[in-house]
């Protein structure tokens, strides 16, 4: 899919466990970006449109960015999309994760129709085919443990092509204490 996308890469340990995750059961995903959660892009709003000037993207997204305060967030059990070979660890598509998408869907920057409802998630499997052992094992992953989103991360998506940085946007602002 062609378009501009604001994505967050995990890190560190949770990182290298979805990765590997990614590596033992779809390569083909884990090849093409670090494990990530699109913010923009994938669902809620569509892709920002490719011809949009960087220097345009910055000045609505940077702003946004900096007025946000970093983000704790936790994923829930995995599930798989009905009707589909994808299963994901789900984010709360509620509360701050949500203002923050809603703040940037309304940053003034043009945006393709959303496909889908605001779902934010990191993808466990895109491109395999599911087989019973794979959707077992899929289902089992947990990652419980809070995580802080600060950085959010801007690439042009072209088809057929690796997907290409932009820029990244640091959350700003004081940080927000997790929920209990």
């Amino acid at each position: 899919m062609s378009g501009i996308f604001i994505t967050v890469e995990l890190e560190s340990a949770l990182a290298g466990r979805i990765r590997a995750v990614q590596e033992r059961w779809d390569p083909k995903l884990a090849k093409e970006l670090p494990p990530h959660i699109s913010i923009i892009g994938s669902s809620g709003a569509g892709p920002i449109a490719p011809d949009t000037p960087i220097a345009e993207l910055r000045a609505a997204i940077e702003p946004v960015a900096r007025s946000v305060a970093p983000l704790p967030l936790a994923f829930g059990m995995p599930y798989r999309f009905i009707g589909r070979e994808i299963v994901v660890l789900p984010l709360s598509p509620h509360g701050a994760l949500r203002a923050l998408h809603e703040r940037l869907k309304e940053s003034g920057v043009r945006y393709e129709a959303a496909r889908w409802p605001f779902t934010p998630h990191c993808t466990l499997n895109f491109y395999a085919t599911l087989t019973p052992e794979s959707l077992r094992a899929l289902l089992r992953v947990r990652e419980p443990e809070t995580w802080m989103l600060h950085t959010l991360r801007v690439y042009h998506s072209r088809d057929n092509h690796p997907p290409k940085l932009l820029f990244d946007a640091p959350l700003g602002g004081e940080v927000v204490a997790p929920q209990a």
